[in-house]
């Protein structure tokens, strides 16, 4: 049985009132309902209501300025912000401000329910505002689908921890770009943000590069040289592409997760740290153990808030505000900022997008810098996203409808070689392939089961273990498939 409460509930679309009201009185709650944050104000200082739901955008005033003075006035009243402004800061002002829980709209109303039952049913406890003095005006992270607006509030919710984070996603997802997000809206903004990339160095150098060596551990070590545990001190090391980390590396990094010190190369003298771990990979991490290729006590050290970016055909409604922000962008170096026709915008919905967001940008810049005109037609979008040299089934730039799953695949592979540039795609493409359909495979036959576990099961031909199994190691949102029409 849930907690009843006493719910103060602040919105200007009457619509909203009315459906709150209903919804939270039929399942118990007494609520109370206004469509200004004067009145809502006057009902908190006043000591009322046990927990405030409330809209960003008010007439009079924006939740965000009045979120301290609640916070002041009454540490342990919990507040739920929902906005249609439903962008990465948003999710970031409201946990900086102490807010409870940040719901983008249009919501879920059971989930809306079931985050007010809990947060009435957990010890009160004062909730403090975490803003800082510094408030960043940049937009690191752009998307308003349902697939970022969870990786925003699970951003939000590590921002102020310390815990290590694991990023997963394909090359162009912008792994980096949510570590540095991570770091430098979190408490160690004032630290030092330092990358290394795993794959990019020579193996044998991997060690120096993460601990640093002393004069002479080597031949051509002339000089003690600083690795870079140390140069991160007091702020964050983002590991990029972890599972290419030889063994021996991973022995040295475990024993730093396990007791926060380590050793140069050729040195005794343990050194202890304080830096936030935040690893990246575009690989199968869990193949790669059982492979023995990667330490299993290595991952679940690293591997403790899993975080998956989805590749973008994947969030394609998420492109014409990537358009824009990268338009924006190529204002800074010189490029005229341009705008897509609305058939143009269709058919890069309709693209793979095998470089994910990187390609994107890419082919914005390009655009910006190559097309003369204000407004970019769909027939230049058509020939930008055709593969050149690289043969296409249907001749053409776009997916059509009635390949096989086999062609679509070999369609897929011959984009993704060709986003390269004639290089070849990273080590580990096998695995990479097979994951990529798994993901898919496996959330198309919840969502076609209505997330009936037992049913998608039976679809797969997978025992029912094996599947739940799948839908954790692959982060697939049972919630969502649920829900779907």
């Amino acid at each position: 049985m849930s907690a009843r409460g006493n719910i103060l509930v602040a919105d200007d679309d009457a619509a909203i009132r009315t459906v709150l009201n209903q919804a939270l009185t039929r399942v118990g709650h007494d609520v109370r309902v206004t469509s200004n944050a004067s009145t809502l104000w006057r009902w908190v200082a006043a000591g009322e209501g046990d927990l405030v739901i409330t809209d960003v955008v008010m007439p009079d005033e924006n939740a965000f300025d009045m979120l301290p003075r609640i916070k002041k006035a009454r540490p342990e009243l919990p507040v739920i912000v929902m906005s249609a402004q439903n962008t990465f800061m948003t999710a970031i002002r409201a946990s900086e401000t102490g807010a409870y829980e940040y719901l983008p709209k249009p919501f879920d109303l059971t989930e809306l329910i079931n985050i007010v039952n809990r947060a009435l049913a957990e010890p009160k406890r004062p909730q403090v505002d975490k803003l800082g003095d510094e408030q960043p005006e940049s937009m690191p992270l752009v998307g308003r689908s349902p697939a970022m607006q969870d990786i925003y509030r699970m951003l939000a919710r590590m921002m102020q921890t310390d815990l290590t984070v694991m990023i997963s996603g394909e090359s162009g997802t912008g792994k980096e770009l949510v570590a540095r997000a991570l770091h430098e809206y979190g408490r160690r903004r004032n630290g030092p943000f330092v990358a290394i990339n795993m794959a990019a160095i020579p193996r044998d150098l991997i060690e120096s590069e993460l601990f640093g060596h002393e004069k002479g551990a080597f031949t051509g070590a002339q000089q003690r040289s600083t690795g870079r545990f140390e140069q991160a001190e007091g702020g964050t090391l983002f590991l990029d592409e972890i599972g290419d980390m030889p063994m021996e590396a991973q022995t040295r990094l475990l024993r730093v997760l396990q007791q926060g010190e380590y050793t140069t190369v050729g040195g005794r003298t343990p050194i202890k740290t304080d830096v936030r771990i935040v690893a990246a990979t575009n690989k199968d991490l869990r193949t790669l153990i059982n492979q023995g290729l990667f330490r299993e006590d290595l991952f679940y050290r690293l591997n403790v808030v899993p975080l998956r970016l989805p590749p973008l055909r994947e969030r394609s409604e998420d492109i014409p505000d990537l358009v824009r922000h990268f338009f924006k962008l190529g204002e800074s170096s010189g490029l005229q900022t341009k705008r897509i026709s609305s058939g143009g915008i269709e058919l890069m919905k309709r693209y793979p997008w095998p470089g994910n967001v990187r390609e994107l940008e890419n082919l914005i810049r390009r655009l910006a810098a190559l097309y003369p005109q204000d407004e970019i037609s769909a027939e230049i979008i058509e020939s930008e996203l055709k593969t050149g040299d690289a043969p296409s089934p249907d001749g053409g730039g776009l997916l059509p409808e009635n390949l096989s799953i086999s062609q679509a695949v070999e369609h897929y592979l011959q984009r993704y070689f060709a986003s390269f540039g004639g290089e070849l795609p990273p080590p580990g493409l096998y695995q990479r392939v097979l994951a990529e359909v798994e993901y898919p495979l496996v959330l198309a036959s919840m969502t076609a089961t209505r997330g009936n576990q037992i049913k998608a099961a039976d679809l797969l031909g997978l025992n029912r273990n094996t599947l739940r199994k799948k839908i954790r190691e692959l982060g697939v949102n049972v919630y969502r498939a649920s829900k779907q029409p």
